[in-house]
């Protein structure tokens, strides 16, 4: 079990209390016992931290003053690593303790695994039952492909990539270092791209070809049951540290910035890019062919039909939920909003009139 000076010194918090004391893991507050680490980021948690059982708080300066200043039972043996950012600080610090207890995939090749001759796959990968490896695709070292995933041709996976289970990875992608990719995600999928050919008589939509690729740059983790379409003709990009939840649709040609988050069911038309660090809330949408400036924050269900060329707003367009009885009259209302304003123009006209 690690101690309190040696998870301080990993992790860059400043220690306050007993430097020798163990812990085997972390906890919500209210759970928390005292070998146990929990963390306060939220000031308004206070009350329910001070009256934890944690052994060990993660807390800022501001916090362990507070704490500090109303002492109870709890606190007289507690430890605290103070840290700028405490949610950061606890992310890191259960990374650790996760890494103990995660599965453990030891490098080899399951016998029920199709690879063809021409693939590179170092000793030190692992390959699950029943995977699917194309001609030419390359992985590097310390790769983990879970059963059932399927790798095309020509597809590159840098070092330490883990594929859950029933991913479907198309020929020609690029992944890089360190990415994780859950069950069912499907990479480099045909984009949605028809062009239409109608006469009076009738006609088609005719397919257009889908040449481009997915390029995943390094620590990108991608949710279950999400696509990336793969480029028409140039590359469907998304940039290194950039966090998918589920279910997410990327279209064709999208380019995703560094570092961004996009929760689940949210959904990116054709050609749009989106910059650096952006928030993308759950089922937001955007249209095609769009630019997203950086540090731009989109609440969940909000459409974006415009560009957005100012770094740093929040963009938020949804109407909270309410009775149904009370959307009908404000539906009426709505519906009669361009007579009333034709009126206003009238009236308006008349005062001016008579001026």
């Amino acid at each position: 079990m690690p101690t309190a000076i040696e998870l301080a010194e990993q992790f860059q918090a400043s220690l306050v209390g007993e430097a020798s004391t163990a812990f085997i893991g972390l906890a919500p507050l209210e759970q928390a016992q005292p070998n146990q680490i929990s963390f306060l980021s939220n000031p308004l948690y206070r009350q329910q931290a001070s009256d934890s059982a944690a052994g060990a708080l993660i807390v800022n300066k501001a916090d362990l003053e507070f704490l500090q200043a109303n002492p109870t039972e709890n606190t007289s043996k507690r430890v605290y690593f103070v840290a700028q950012n405490p949610y950061a600080t606890f992310a890191k610090i259960a990374q650790y303790f996760a890494k103990a207890s995660a599965p453990k995939y030891a490098p080899g090749i399951h016998p029920s695994a199709v690879i063809d001759a021409t693939a590179t796959i170092p000793a030190s990968c692992h390959i699950g039952p029943f995977v699917q490896i194309g001609a030419g695709v390359k992985l590097g070292e310390r790769v983990a492909i879970l059963g059932n995933t399927s790798v095309a041709m020509n597809t590159e996976i840098a070092s330490d990539t883990l594929i859950y289970p029933s991913a479907s990875i198309y020929h020609e992608t690029q992944i890089g270092e360190r990415c994780i990719i859950h069950s069912g995600a499907v990479i480099g999928a045909d984009g949605f791209g028809f062009a239409p050919d109608f006469s009076a008589s009738g006609g088609e939509w005719v397919k257009i070809p889908q040449t481009g690729r997915v390029v995943i740059g390094d620590d990108v983790e991608i949710g279950a049951s999400t696509t990336i379409d793969r480029g028409a003709m140039s590359d469907t990009m998304i940039g290194a540290g950039t966090k998918i939840d589920n279910q997410v649709q990327i279209a064709h040609n999208v380019l995703i910035g560094k570092c961004c988050v996009i929760a689940g069911c949210a959904a990116i038309s054709g050609s749009t890019k989106i910059g650096h660090f952006c928030i993308i809330g759950g089922a937001a949408n955007f249209a095609g062919h769009l630019t997203i400036a950086d540090r731009t924050t989109v609440s969940g269900n909000t459409s974006i039909i415009r560009s957005i060329t100012e770094p740093g707003q929040h963009f938020t367009g949804v109407y909270p939920s309410m009775p149904h009885s009370a959307w009908e009259k404000n539906a009426a209302i709505l519906r009669g909003l361009d007579k009333i304003r034709q009126r206003l123009r009238l009236l308006d006209k008349g005062k001016h009139s008579e001026s």
